[in-house]
C-alpha cells in the first residue's frame, strides 16, 4: 500500500492538496498540512498523487511500499 508523506519544514500552507483531496490533507492552525491518512488505498492513489502534485512547495510524497 502506497506511504504518504509530508516534509512539514518545506511546507508553505497553500492548501493545493487541501482542496484536491480533503479527505486526506489538512492544514493546522499554523498553515502547515496535516496528513489525515498516510496509507492511500488503490481506489484513492490517483487523486491523492495528483493532489500532491499540485504542492508548490514540493513538500508531499507518495512513497510505493
Amino acid at each position: 500500500m502506497p506511504l504518504l508523506k509530508a516534509d512539514l519544514a518545506a511546507c508553505q500552507g497553500y492548501a493545493n492538496c487541501v482542496i484536491a483531496a480533503p479527505d486526506t490533507y489538512d492544514l493546522d492552525d499554523d498553515g502547515v498540512v496535516v496528513l489525515l491518512k498516510t496509507e492511500i488505498t488503490d481506489e484513492d492513489l490517483p487523486r491523492v498523487r495528483e493532489a500532491a502534485r499540485s504542492c508548490p512547495a514540493s513538500a508531499l510524497t507518495i512513497e510505493d511500499t
